[in-house]
């Protein structure tokens, strides 16, 4: 089942269940995806949708520090639960350890010996990682290891 089949069937499932807060986040995530594929004319690959979750994710995210920030317990809560609901459809993120092994792999294969190389780094990187670690931690652990 794809990524936008299972999104679509836990919102029913939520419809039937009655939890709204979850049937409103779930709505939020397709209309996401429907924006996209009106616009652009085609149908979105679980890749592609796994890119907008992990948008939707980093909204959340910054939504939650704000609200942190202005002591809005009631909102931080609302927050810290659709953050919980986006990531159960992201892939289990890379651990320190795992992110490094690869960035070496990756290193190694395209002969990156300094900080100038971080581009070809970041990109090769981007590809075989996707979602499953942050591109700003995907850099800074790179960073590290061409330093």
């Amino acid at each position: 089942m794809s990524l936008k089949e299972q999104i679509k069937n836990d919102m029913k499932e939520a419809m039937r269940a009655k939890e709204n807060a979850k049937r409103d986040t779930l709505r939020n995530i397709q209309a996401a995806i429907k924006q996209i594929e009106v616009d652009e004319r085609r149908e979105l690959n679980d890749e592609e949708i796994e890119k907008i979750l992990l948008k939707y994710a980093k909204q959340r995210e910054d939504a939650l520090a704000q609200f942190k920030e202005a002591g809005r317990d009631d909102l931080v809560a609302k927050e810290e639960a659709e953050l919980m609901l986006v990531k159960s459809y992201l892939p289990e993120p890379l651990t320190d350890i795992e992110l490094e092994n690869i960035l070496k792999e990756i290193i190694a294969s395209s002969g990156a010996s300094s900080m100038a190389d971080i581009g070809k780094v970041m990109g090769a990187a981007k590809a075989v990682i996707g979602s499953r670690a942050d591109g700003s931690r995907i850099n800074q652990t790179a960073k590290k290891l061409l330093a």
